[in-house]
């Protein structure tokens, strides 16, 4: 059975690059960073490439944010979960989970005589 890690994120390298830079972060932002992505891996269903450009990217908002002294309640809002999904709802189109989606919907609109 392949490694978690592997199946959710993909390539090892392009992991261990990320977390190299999350652990160089300031601890306040680290431990938000490092929420974000325990969401993800619980929630976020992303494809591994995705999910890799999506950590990433967080990564570099993180980073940017605490080179600036960016406050993190101006970064995420009132309600981190919102953010999270809303960067999550970002990275899937067009992802699996969309194509997947469409294809239901067909699927039952062409049973249904709906087409």
């Amino acid at each position: 059975m392949p490694n978690l890690v592997t199946k959710l994120v993909g390539d090892k390298r392009r992991w261990r690059q990320y977390r190299a830079r999350v652990h160089q972060l300031p601890p306040d932002y680290r431990t938000a960073v490092e929420g974000i992505q325990r969401y993800l891996m619980y929630f976020g269903a992303l494809d591994a490439d995705s999910a890799n450009s999506l950590f990433e990217d967080v990564a570099d908002l993180f980073e940017r944010a605490a080179a600036d002294g960016t406050p993190i309640r101006q970064i995420v809002g009132d309600d981190p979960v919102e953010f999270v999904d809303d960067l999550i709802r970002n990275y899937r189109q067009g992802g699996y989970i969309e194509r997947e989606q469409r294809r239901l919907i067909e699927a039952i609109d062409e049973a249904a005589g709906d087409r």
